[in-house]
């Protein structure tokens, strides 16, 4: 037996130890760049993407179907969606309350495109002054609907229920990805199983743009951590023409990748001047093309409305939401605690329900920030919290609007990775039976999604 050191990933012997001697036996016949991949190995890499991604599609699948059950059977025996409006929450069928509020308008852009303007309300003179307009709802999900529905065939309620249920299961993916990088196969899976129960987990699969925006951020902050800078900044300029909130994943690129830069500019200098500037061009490429969805849409609607701040007054006017540095929230705080209920859109019962999530996402704060995670995780969390929190919208939705905030699944998830898989399984279990009430009936029908 010979002494020979152990060599480390890049085929190097540590310091201290003599290198290892090689021979031309040791070298492969072929570059690995042009070694030939046979059928056994496809096979192979099939069979270890599916050990690796059913069990994660199948412990979120049935989850979400019982939740998904639960809300529909709570429908069904409830039976107030069938006195309502069919464009405000109600339908001939409980799964028709699915495309109703911001559904409704969903399906109105895909169906007819925007038509930007701020039209006021006649005599109008309290907080609603100006008439909805669809130029509010962001044009990424709409448009992936309409595709869906002239490839399929399927109409735009389909499609666009569809393309939610499918990207919620890349979601699922996603945030398996990015906890198991941080804490192991267990904990990926038993945070993919809390985005299933997760409170606002109801719009998940509904005609809503929320999974679809969950999966873009989450693959972004996934790229990010991989290093690959041009897909992190394309999928957060997709992810800017999905949902305003995404302001807070350009933030969260923007820093990682500034950081990245200042670290390599304090590292010795490589000897590969083109790879020195590859690392330099990658980083600087994501700060650029991140923002370019949210601000290309926000300066086109305000073009269009002849007003460069057009989306915000008409978000304002039409719908009363605006940013107020928390000032409603902290009157929500003030009034929910003591049994009252006169602030504005109020609803009770789902208000408690948000008034919970909010106090949740704060505890979960410290763990995640001592666990010292990617800067990119930790920036887009707060600042996901700063946007939701600082505004005065209809504080029912806030569990939905915190739906991207899923690094706050990590430290539960890794306090979970204790658990037996069969107490893992039985604890979301129990939790995707309440989700039926808590996350979708409490948001579509005592509140307004």
């Amino acid at each position: 037996m010979t002494n020979q050191a152990p060599a480390d990933s890049h085929g190097t012997a540590p310091a201290g130890f003599p290198a290892p001697v090689r021979t031309e036996a040791d070298a492969p016949a072929f570059p690995a760049a042009f070694a030939p991949v046979t059928a056994r190995d496809r096979w192979g890499r099939l069979r270890r993407a599916v050990r690796h991604h059913v069990p994660v599609l199948l412990l979120y699948g049935t989850l979400k179907s019982i939740g998904f059950t639960v809300f529909l059977l709570l429908l069904h025996s409830a039976g107030d969606y069938r006195r309502k409006h069919p464009r405000f929450g109600g339908g001939a069928h409980p799964w028709d309350v699915l495309a109703t509020w911001d559904g409704w308008w969903y399906q109105q852009v895909a169906a007819h495109g925007y038509h930007p303007a701020l039209v006021p309300v006649p005599g109008a003179t309290g907080l609603i002054t100006l008439e909805g307009n669809s130029a509010a709802f962001f044009p990424l999900y709409p448009a992936v609907m309409r595709l869906v529905s002239e490839c399929t065939g399927l109409g735009l309620y389909g499609a666009g229920l569809l393309v939610s249920v499918v990207a919620s299961f890349v979601a699922a993916l996603g945030i398996h990805a990015v906890t198991a990088r941080l804490g192991g196969r267990r904990a990926g899976l038993a945070a993919a199983g809390l985005w299933a129960v997760w409170p606002g987990s109801g719009m998940e699969w509904s005609v809503y743009s929320e999974s679809l925006y969950v999966a873009l951020a989450v693959w972004a902050c996934h790229a990010v951590m991989s290093r690959r800078w041009l897909a992190a900044g394309i999928l957060t300029c997709a992810a800017g023409l999905t949902r305003p909130t995404a302001a807070a994943l350009v933030a969260a690129v923007t820093v990682a990748a500034l950081l990245t830069l200042v670290r390599q500019r304090a590292e010795p200098p490589l000897r590969a001047r083109p790879r020195q500037w590859d690392a330099v061009l990658r980083p600087s490429a994501a700060i650029v093309i991140a923002p370019l969805g949210l601000l290309g849409y926000l300066l086109w609607v305000g073009h269009r409305m002849g007003d460069p701040g057009g989306y915000f007054k008409l978000q304002e006017g039409a719908w009363a939401h605006k940013f107020d540095y928390g000032a409603y929230t902290l009157k929500v705080f003030e009034s929910v605690p003591v049994g009252h209920f006169g602030y504005l859109f109020a609803s009770p019962y789902a208000d408690i329900v948000s008034v919970g999530t909010v106090l949740l996402a704060l505890l979960l704060i410290p763990p995640l920030i001592r666990l010292r995670p990617p800067a990119v995780l930790v920036v887009h969390t707060v600042l996901t919290l700063a946007l939701v929190l600082g505004g005065q919208q209809i504080f029912a939705n806030v569990s939905r609007y915190l739906l991207p905030a899923f690094p706050l699944f990590i430290p539960l998830a890794l306090a979970m990775r204790g658990l037996g898989a069969r107490s893992r399984f039985t604890v979301l279990a129990l939790a995707a039976v309440a989700s039926g009430s808590y996350a979708g009936y409490v948001l579509f029908e005592l509140g307004v999604p």
